[in-house]
């Protein structure tokens, strides 16, 4: 790999987070490589919300690598964490999951039908294949092999004899204020935001247990029942005996700590004790641990016990999709990386990610929106190929487009995707004519192959298959409407003769638009490249009466897809045959 001495592109988020980065990790490190990490828990699908979680440290640990510098982005899989829920909508899972509530991800069964050992390993297979298809390099660690194989003993061994300090630390934000009035305007707290969390572990928000034996911020799993329904009943520093009895079988025993490797640090001091034992940078967190007394900022003053300091944490904004207001891996039908990669390249859910500042929420599109995000896209992609994209904009596309390792793979001549998916809707799976049709968008330069157009092709064909319902889709008649023909007056059936007239010497994507939008500009009295400036207003309105006409004699619907690619796709002589020539 290259080494960059210092990035050109230094007007964007990523940018200016990487030199923070850089400067804070050489004051802690000097010489280390720097560490960036993120924390994912396979509870449940994990969602386009928790891939944030991700995507902001990796995108700048990548902007570090292009700079020369060495970093390791940490991605900790809380599999460790107790199965707190059934989440709805997981296939496979029914109410009898519940009998599982407790224990650690990893120990419960994986959905039926899954391949997988576990409930842990089914969500992560899911969301590291997203992440290689996406350019992710990260080193993942699994906190069920870290606490199972003692790697954390002895920070759990000084957290217990600490436990005072980390107790009088908490009891800062423990209160029993009835809650502040909620201000007019002011968003509830609902439980997707509340959940979000789950991507780090966070959402138990648990800061350990205090009874009769004092506070301890470490529980057992029962070694019975191997639930997380345990009290801590006596320790003993000297020794590290540890007892404790489970509230969910009543099984209790009596274990060495410095020997017991079934139990984790409670949330609020397990992340902090990471963030000491890695050495960590620079780690985001959502708007949930932003809140006072939330595990982000009291971790900041418990990290100190452990001898660490706290990240650089920028508060990251929550993600939604179009006609959804936010994401909860509680909720069925979530859209995670994977679903949104079957409908769309990787270059363009990165760029979602890279153009935002973490603190900006943004939706990534399922619905017709995809359409318009795609037409972005490729304005900006033309604007950078020829020089004239702002300085932050060609930077996002840049994040998008490649990491420090090289170029994502991408489409050899990406067509526009609204075309793409109209072809694959007229088409339905016809692959020869999928390929007669978008040879003749550009004649001068003919589409050898459809894989030419692949993958975005494919990911516009399902799409269209998963995304646009049934009455939407393009059905092309198979007989004229004749009665529709014969109703015609004499200036709709002069609209059809001058399109007719124009087929053959227009037909190509360019040259259909021109032909469509300029008959009722000639037949109004003005030559057809008359701009939008020098026409009346009553053309558009006349436009658009000639165009509802046309989807009526084409497809019977007022709208269908772009009238261009529609008669390219129904073909010369069909369009003439549905037009009563």
């Amino acid at each position: 790999m290259p080494i960059v001495a210092q990035s050109t592109e230094t007007t964007d988020w990523v940018s200016r987070f990487a030199d923070e980065v850089i400067e804070e990790s050489e004051r802690r490190a000097p010489g280390k490589p720097v560490v960036v990490a993120s924390g994912l828990s396979p509870s449940g699908p994990i969602h386009l919300g928790n891939l944030r979680e991700v995507m902001t440290p990796h995108l700048v640990a990548d902007e570090i690598r292009r700079r020369g510098h060495q970093v390791r982005h940490l991605i900790s899989w809380d599999d460790y964490d107790r199965y707190r829920k059934v989440p709805a909508g997981v296939a496979g899972v029914d109410e009898s999951w519940a009998e599982h509530i407790g224990k650690p991800l990893t120990s419960v069964p994986a959905p039926k039908g899954s391949s997988h050992p576990n409930w842990a390993e089914h969500f992560k297979a899911a969301m590291i294949e997203s992440l290689a298809e996406l350019g992710v390099e990260f080193d993942g660690i699994s906190q069920t092999a870290q606490y199972t194989s003692g790697v954390y003993r002895e920070q759990i061994l000084h957290a217990m004899r600490h436990r005072g300090d980390i107790d009088a630390i908490l009891d800062q934000y423990r209160t029993k204020k009835a809650p502040a009035k909620k201000q007019p305007g002011q968003r509830p707290l609902d439980e997707a935001e509340l959940e979000a969390a789950e991507g780090s572990g966070a959402a138990a928000e648990d800061d350990g247990s205090s009874g009769a034996a004092g506070y301890f911020p470490y529980k057992p799993y029962c070694g019975n029942c191997e639930k997380d329904l345990t009290t801590v009943t006596s320790y003993d520093d000297d020794s590290t005996e540890l007892t404790y009895a489970c509230t969910a079988c009543g099984f209790s025993e009596t274990v060495r700590l410095s020997e017991f490797n079934r139990g984790k640090l409670v949330w609020k001091v397990d992340w902090p004790m990471r963030w000491a034992y890695e050495g960590v940078v620079f780690e985001p967190s959502g708007v949930d641990h932003s809140s006072p007394g939330s595990s982000f900022q009291v971790g900041g003053q418990i990290v100190g016990i452990f001898g660490g300091k706290q990240p650089i944490g920028p508060m990251y904004a929550f993600v939604g999709i179009s006609g959804m207001a936010k994401m909860s891996s509680s909720k069925g039908g979530v859209p995670t990386p994977a679903d949104a990669l079957k409908i769309m390249e990787p270059q363009l859910l990165r760029w979602l990610y890279a153009r935002r500042r973490p603190n900006q929420s943004f939706k990534v599109a399922f619905d017709q929106e995809i359409q318009r995000l795609y037409d972005e896209w490729d304005r900006l992609d033309a604007k950078v190929a020829d020089g004239s994209a702002l300085p932050a904009d060609a930077a996002a596309h840049s994040r998008a487009v490649r990491t420090a390792a090289g170029e994502l793979p991408r489409t050899a001549r990406s067509l526009p995707y609204r075309t793409l998916a109209s072809v694959a809707d007229i088409t339905a799976g016809h692959e020869d004519q999928a390929l007669r049709i978008l040879s003749e968008l550009d004649p001068s330069r003919p589409l050898a192959s459809l894989d030419e157009a692949r993958p975005r092709y494919d990911k516009a064909e399902a799409w269209i298959n998963t995304h646009v319902p049934a009455e939407q889709r393009t059905i092309v008649r198979d007989e004229p409407d004749t009665e529709l023909l014969k109703s015609l007056d004499d200036q709709g059936r002069e609209s059809l003769r001058l399109l007719l007239d124009g087929l053959a010497d227009h037909w190509s994507l360019d040259g259909l638009t021109h032909l469509v939008y300029g008959v009722p500009k000639v037949q109004a009295g003005f030559s057809a490249d008359a701009t939008p400036k020098e026409l009346p207003p009553e053309i558009k309105t006349a436009q658009r009466s000639f165009f509802a006409l046309l989807y009526h004699l084409l497809v019977g619907r007022d709208t269908g897809p772009r009238l261009p690619t529609l008669l390219l796709a129904v073909g010369q002589e069909r369009v003439r045959a549905l037009l009563g020539e």
